[in-house]
């Protein structure tokens, strides 16, 4: 086997994952996109974006070094961290921090997380539910015996 066909394994996991690469392209997209507000009030919906843009991966990361349970819920509150993206776009639009290529740039950003997270989470839970029926199958079904009442 060459060395391109060899797959470097990183040591973090969550760093295997392509959606966490797309998060963080993201949240660098967005630091650099919000690099010249003009007043305290742009400067804070920067930051607050940014924030916002930083908490999509921060919760991936976080998440998938826990159970499948946790991790859903984890991913959940990066969908959360999606929808206030969604706002600071609208927003940064509005007042003139984003032009409509920056604009659309963003939001496909943002569909395609949605996508992606949504579809990680199918995945976990039909994970959690193939594992519920094999442990059922493995017990048994309790109400089937040779007894007679």
């Amino acid at each position: 086997m060459d060395q391109q066909e060899e797959r470097t394994v990183s040591f973090f996991r969550f760093e295997d994952l392509r959606v966490y690469a797309k998060a963080t392209d993201y949240a660098t997209w967005v630091t650099t996109q919000m690099n010249a507000p003009r007043s305290e009030s742009e400067k804070t919906l920067a930051s607050s974006f940014c924030h916002s843009s930083f908490d999509i991966a921060l919760n991936i990361a976080e998440g998938s070094s826990r159970s499948k349970s946790q991790f859903d819920h984890y991913l959940k509150i990066a969908k959360t961290a999606i929808r206030e993206c969604v706002v600071y776009t609208e927003v940064a639009h509005n007042l003139g921090l984003m032009n409509e290529e920056q604009y659309t740039q963003s939001r496909e950003y943002l569909m395609e997380l949605t996508r992606m997270i949504g579809a990680l989470i199918i995945s976990l839970q039909r994970s959690a539910e193939r594992r519920n029926e094999q442990a059922e199958e493995e017990q048994g079904d309790p109400y089937s015996n040779d007894m007679s009442y």
